[in-house]
């Protein structure tokens, strides 16, 4: 009976499952979207409960599709939008709010109010991060802060948090497991990435009490089996990331200096730098790329918020059109583009020159694109022949820790390259755009700054 490895991506818009071979080849798939809430301005939830039904019919689903058995899934992986967060009731298994999305800013105000106190520099050096209400703490906090009675329920464990790997896999265990990986834990602003735990005087000064924490374990472990009740048969859950780090990994890119960027909705640059964490000296964000066995690997990461958006806007707002894939033929129109990257900023903080950027999403389809993040960057941009890396990701991960692939060398042997784009505009041009951009940002820069009307 030939055995595969189960991925659930479970995404801001979307759930979806896919299985894998031992090849690496997609057998099966299946995906659904589910609601977004706008309660008020800034504020982005979604329902908690929706999301597991989703997550769980998809995963049934991609089975069916394939025509499988349960009994032939040798491990399960999960990656997942990564700083949304749930709270919920310990003996109800029922969340106490909706979930509060990665890009909610109703904490906003807080987060200035821990910056003026002087917070930002221990934070930066405890969790990587800078304080800001794209992540999962001040989220916590709110709820707590919100819901009558929460703060104290939670002090007397009867309340649990969590990312939404966490949040899966308590329903998929039917609650035997409250659990995280290292990856997910790292943007909570709660986790000390020096030291791979839950940070005390973190948690004090956001008020987050200790029992509703989630145990943080390596991201391609056993951690335990599913419940029956979930696909008919107990199945081993093997590997969990966040969604960046894990198309990092389903990249390969497994030794310091490797770079890949995600091109949808934002742009995600991720950066490996080794086995020991690096504090950005320009505003990079350092996480934990992924644990396996006792070997840590750490990364930088770059965001980009508007992206696949602006095509977004240009198709459905402006009307200039008609499909997505029309803008690569409406920017070979222009003879400037006018712009730069974060890649340079990694560079400065790493110490490493970039050799080559594997690119995945939806936008390296454009051609156009990918010549020029090869040309302003000066360096090859690769496309795999397999885009699914977020999620190819998460499979690795789970497939490694059950031996479905022997180790990292076996994966290697499953990327493959589309196409390699290698510069061919003159230094000089470039250079040229470069130095317009940063006389732009130093005008932006200029303008914000004068607070007269």
């Amino acid at each position: 009976m030939k055995e595969y490895i189960l991925a659930l991506d479970q995404g801001t818009t979307s759930c979806r499952a896919l299985v894998f071979d031992v090849n690496g080849t997609i057998i099966a798939s299946a995906q659904q979207e589910f609601s977004q809430y706008f309660p008020k301005p800034g504020w982005v939830e979604h329902d908690a409960e929706e999301i597991w039904q989703v997550q769980k019919l998809m995963a049934q689903k991609a089975l069916q599709n394939g025509g499988l058995k349960p009994e032939q899934i040798k491990a399960i992986g999960i990656t997942n939008q990564r700083e949304t967060v749930v709270v919920w009731d310990s003996a109800t298994g029922k969340p106490i709010n909706p979930a509060i999305v990665w890009q909610d800013k109703r904490t906003s105000e807080y987060c200035e109010h821990l910056k003026s106190k002087g917070h930002l520099p221990s934070i930066r050096e405890r969790t990587g991060l800078v304080i800001d209400s794209y992540f999962s703490g001040t989220k916590v906090k709110w709820i707590l802060d919100n819901i009558p009675n929460a703060r104290e329920r939670a002090e007397k464990g009867e309340l649990l948090m969590g990312t939404i790997d966490t949040w899966l896999i308590w329903n998929m265990t039917k609650g035997r497991l409250h659990i995280t990986d290292v990856t997910n834990a790292s943007r909570t602003l709660l986790f000390n990435i020096q030291n791979l735990a839950w940070d005390p005087e973190l948690l004090e000064l956001l008020g987050v009490p200790t029992p509703m924490l989630p145990e943080v374990h390596a991201s391609s472990a056993v951690y335990g089996k599913t419940d029956e009740s979930f696909l008919g048969v107990p199945i081993p859950i093997a590997g969990i990331a966040g969604d960046q780090q894990a198309a990092l990994f389903g990249q390969l890119c497994t030794a310091p200096g490797m770079i890949k960027n995600t091109y949808g909705t934002g742009c995600f640059m991720l950066m490996n730098i080794g086995n020991k964490p690096i504090v950005s000296q320009h505003n990079l964000l350092t996480s934990v790329g992924w644990k396996i066995g006792d070997e840590t690997t750490y990364v930088l990461e770059g965001s980009i918020f508007v992206a696949g958006a602006a095509i977004q806007w240009l198709r459905d707002a402006l009307k200039i059109i008609a499909t997505s894939a029309e803008v690569e033929k409406l920017a070979g129109t222009v003879s400037s583009s006018e712009g730069v990257d974060v890649l340079k900023a990694m560079e400065a903080d790493s110490g490493i020159p970039i050799q080559e950027l594997r690119v995945d999403g939806g936008a390296t389809v454009n051609d156009l694109l990918m010549q020029f993040q090869a040309d302003v960057l000066n360096t090859e941009t690769v496309r795999p022949v397999n885009v699914e890396t977020t999620v190819m990701g998460a499979a690795f991960l789970a497939g490694l820790a059950v031996g479905f692939w022997e180790n990292i060398e076996a994966l290697k042997n499953l990327w493959q390259t589309d196409v390699r784009f290698s510069p061919t505009t003159e230094l000089e041009e470039i250079n040229q755009g470069i130095r317009g951009w940063y006389r732009a940002i130093r005008a932006l820069e200029a303008w914000s700054s004068d607070k007269e009307v």
